[in-house]
């Protein structure tokens, strides 16, 4: 049902703009702020979490089992920024806020840090892959769950370790602050510590020099956009 009502969305993409439809259909899905979540048996253990988990592993495994907590969100940045251009939606799902230092995922954050903020259900889960080694580094303790990904999923997390994984965590914090959806809110956060982001402004340009993560022309914006707008009408009225 669901796949079959993204298909029809869908139908309306133009211009070379490829669409990647949620492949989950053992649940329930409604979209939040332009956001696919899922209503899950257990709230708490949501698709965002899981795939949030799984993407701090992948990207600690890719570093040699671990890895520095701000590095593997940049990097997660990267990757939904690359995805959500190129096939419509975030590979994580995760709510975005811009924070001093940076793009921030949150659940990805909550994931990382294995804080109270987490239901027991979800850091169980996190537990089984990834576990926090200090205030800054979490390490891998399982194989990546691939089944909570699609390909082009796995396509945009080892698009962003191919272009960003080399560079340092504070280096990775400096480059995202070229992009435009964090650059709107930089004024605001002088006196705030977070600001919630759009997914809207991921379709916007990065300053001179900066890599888009996934090139698109005006026609191909105009159509991302559009079919953006389309998931959250739709989510207003299905929530």
């Amino acid at each position: 049902m669901f796949a079959a009502k993204v298909q029809a969305v869908n139908a309306r993409s133009t211009a070379g703009y490829l669409v990647d439809p949620i492949r989950e259909t053992r649940h329930d899905f409604v979209l939040i702020s332009g956001v696919i979540r899922a209503n899950l048996p257990h709230m708490s253990l949501s698709i965002a979490h899981r795939k949030a988990t799984q993407a701090l592993n992948y990207f600690a495994r890719q570093s040699d089992g671990s890895i520095n907590k701000l590095k593997a969100l940049k990097l997660l940045f990267f990757a939904d920024r690359y995805h959500l251009r190129k096939f419509g939606r975030p590979v994580s799902e995760c709510e975005y806020f811009a924070m001093k230092h940076g793009p921030v995922a949150s659940e990805a954050k909550h994931a990382a840090e294995d804080g109270e903020r987490l239901p027991a259900p979800a850091r169980a889960y996190t537990r089984k892959f990834v576990r926090k080694q200090d205030d800054h580094d979490c390490a891998s303790v399982a194989a990546v769950d691939n089944s909570v990904f699609s390909a082009s999923d796995l396509e945009a997390l080892a698009f962003a370790w191919k272009y960003f994984g080399r560079f340092s965590k504070f280096k990775l914090r400096d480059i995202t602050h070229h992009y435009p959806e964090w650059k709107r809110h930089e004024r605001a956060l002088e006196s705030r510590s977070r600001v919630p982001m759009d997914y809207a402004d991921f379709f916007n340009e990065p300053d001179a020099g900066y890599i888009p993560c996934h090139v698109l022309t005006d026609e191909e914006r105009k159509v991302a956009l559009e079919l953006f707008r389309q998931r959250q009408s739709f989510d207003q009225r299905w929530s």
